[in-house]
């Protein structure tokens, strides 16, 4: 073979194996986050004092050089978008946002951040501050008067929120609980202390004991379970499932996996057979959750602030716990691993974060038997396998176990379960019956009260059903009397009828859900099937859609607007992904979801992105503690008119 031609089939071979081995949507490897932190300590602000990188993760490439550099013709394809990352520095006092070209090691982009709100804590910075009061005289003093041994101290920061201050501060304020041979820290709490802490200088800058309540009993609290995990398993196709680097392939979808540590698992490039052509067809461009929100409904001094925004304030993907086999996943699951950046820029591994599985339902995904074929009873149907893709995060007392199931049908199936400790607070009351006050929640054990409170996990949904050009029609069910009997030769004096309305600007596209009967569907108005239906998918939620009870003019409502609706649909801007703003610790609500959907952008025949909350309202029972079963929501994305008939069948 000449050289020319060895050549030729080297360069083949190289362009063949990256198409393989790499997608423009991959996170941030290891060494691409080393570099970063490198190019960043070696520039202006390496000289500067306690550097700290808060957000380093992939600066979102242009969508649509993403989908041209995926397209399927080979000739066609374009070079993959540039490799850069995104970072968020604290340094000097100030916030630093930079992006940086990792293909010309070089800062292309430097500004300082000067708008409301600040980025994600350290972990560090939470460390430190968790340990300051056990050093501080007058908690010292504190924890003396009560007679407690200050060994047996825990103190946990929380974040603060924003009450219409007009100048604020990187702020947490501790609170502490008393262990005394106790696992379950959150069941014991010492009531009446707050510790306010500035978190740039580490100092405790307020300090409150205001009042003393007798601690709750230790004995009965243990979350820890007698029982030894029972061996399971849920691969039970013939097939299995495929995973290259973080690509998957399962029976009739290919989707792409990714880690950060700010949504934690991420869903991209979703694709799912056509039977019919044999084509893989669009369904959903990127996936995760945006954002929580978890406000407590206690307005005492010690409680009023506590209105987590878990995703923007800590990370979702920082707070991911190594998955544990036979407990959170089959023991024949596939475990993946993400990387992160530590505090000083360096990639830190994330081991088993998530694991990829598939699921026997024990039921039928279709089925039915038929008698009216003379002499013969016929049944068919198959079982409902699927695969689910699970990440579990653990904020403070909660963990959120995260799913993505993937149905043979062409359905999406989006699940969060909720579990671990109440947080709860100290009382004198032994009993409900002497209970005369607003206690703001239910006292689930002696000298213990569980608070009522929400939990909102916003989702950012970038469907591209069929393609790009979607809209968002709503299909609502009216009530219609017949008038005239003699046309309808019928007895019958009305039905239902669907009457469509498609949504025009972001203002039709926030809905209320409950009201009237209705289906939400995204559908491309440029595709049809083979009898001229317009393709779509459909929003089934799993239950009635939770909406915030909170004032108008509450502050915590303020900074998460966004749940005031469980449906938001909005134009796509690739900066537009996180629902309580890209700043959410102290934020103001001027940036996030409310904001971008009040700007009136036209949704018809658009790239649009849908926005689901899954939402609860969570009065604490006694079932609850000392550990709380796990509370299960989610919704369904399901095909509507995508397919010529039922995909199953083949």
């Amino acid at each position: 073979m000449n050289t020319p031609i060895l050549a030729l089939v080297c360069l083949l071979q190289c362009l063949y194996t990256l198409g393989l081995h790499f997608h423009p949507l991959d996170p941030l490897t290891p060494q691409e986050i080393n570099k970063t932190s490198s190019i960043v300590k070696n520039s202006h602000l390496g000289n500067l004092k306690d550097l700290t990188f808060h957000y380093l993760d992939l600066d979102e490439p242009n969508k649509k050089q993403v989908l041209r550099w995926l397209s399927p013709n080979p000739f066609k394809k374009p070079p993959p978008p540039r490799r850069r990352s995104l970072v968020v520095v604290r340094a000097g006092g100030q916030t630093h946002e930079l992006i940086i070209d990792l293909e010309i090691s070089k800062i292309v982009s430097s500004r300082i951040y000067t708008g409301h709100g600040f980025p994600s804590f350290t972990f560090i910075e939470l460390f430190k501050a968790s340990k300051l009061p056990l050093t501080y005289p007058s908690f010292k003093k504190s924890i003396l008067d009560r007679d407690l041994n200050i060994s047996e101290v825990s103190c946990i920061p929380f974040t603060v929120g924003w009450y219409g201050e007009t100048t604020t501060r990187r702020e947490v304020k501790a609170s502490c609980f008393y262990r005394d041979g106790s696992v379950n820290v959150f069941t014991r709490p010492i009531e009446g202390i707050t510790i306010t802490i500035d978190i740039d200088s580490m100092r405790v800058v307020k300090y409150s004991d205001r009042f003393r309540k007798p601690l709750p009993d230790k004995e009965g609290n243990d979350f820890r379970t007698k029982h030894k995990p029972f061996p399971f398993s849920c691969n039970v196709s013939d097939t299995g499932f495929e995973i290259l680097n973080n690509r998957v392939k399962w029976a009739n979808w290919k989707f792409h996996v990714g880690f950060t540590a700010r949504a934690g698992v991420t869903i991209s490039t979703a694709s799912v057979l056509d039977p019919r052509t044999k084509k893989f067809r669009r369904v959903m461009y990127r996936g995760h959750v945006s954002e929580t929100f978890v406000p407590y409904m206690d307005p005492t001094y010690e409680w009023y602030f506590r209105t987590f925004m878990d995703i923007g304030e800590f990370g979702f993907g920082k707070s991911a716990v190594n998955l544990q086999p036979l407990i959170d996943c089959p023991q024949n699951a596939a475990f993946l691993d993400g990387y992160v950046s530590g505090p000083d820029g360096t990639a830190q591994r994330m081991t088993n974060v998530m694991c990829v599985f598939e699921k026997n339902s024990y039921g039928a995904s279709f089925r039915h038997t038929e008698i009216n074929v003379p002499g013969q009873v016929i049944t068919s149907g198959e079982a409902d396998i699927s695969l689910v893709v699970r990440m579990v995060a653990t904020l403070g007392n909660y963990d959120y176990i995260v799913d993505w199931e993937f149905k043979k049908n062409g359905a999406i199936r989006v699940g969060v379960g909720l579990t671990g400790v109440l947080e709860v607070k100290a009382t004198s009351y032994t009993s409900n019956d002497q209970i005369k006050d607003c206690v703001y929640g239910t006292l689930v054990a002696k000298n213990t009260i569980a608070v009522n409170h929400d939990h909102y996990l916003t989702y950012y949904l970038d469907l591209d059903v069929d393609g790009n050009g979607n809209s968002l029609v709503k299909a609502k069910l009216k009530t219609v009397r017949v008038t005239d009997a003699n046309e309808t030769s019928s007895p019958k004096k009305s039905y239902w009828t669907v009457v469509k309305e498609t949504a025009k600007t972001e203002a039709d596209g926030r809905v209320k859900l409950g009201s009237e009967p209705v289906e939400l569907l995204i559908v491309n108005p440029n595709k049809k099937t083979r009898i001229g239906n317009n393709v779509g998918y459909r929003l089934i939620p799993e239950h009635l859609p939770v909406t915030s009870l909170l004032t108008e003019d509450d502050y915590p409502e303020i900074r998460a607007g966004y749940t005031k609706y469980p449906v938001w649909v909005t134009a796509y801007n690739r900066s537009e992904r996180w629902a309580g703003g890209f700043y959410s610790d102290r934020s103001r609500g001027d940036d996030g979801l409310a904001v971008w959907s009040s700007r009136k952008r036209e949704i018809e025949n658009k790239d649009i992105v849908m926005w689901y909350n899954v939402g609860f309202h969570h009065i604490p029972y006694q079932e609850d503690f000392p550990v709380m079963p796990t509370l299960h929501g989610g919704f369904t994305l399901r095909p509507s008119n995508f397919f010529d008939n039922d995909p199953l069948l083949g």
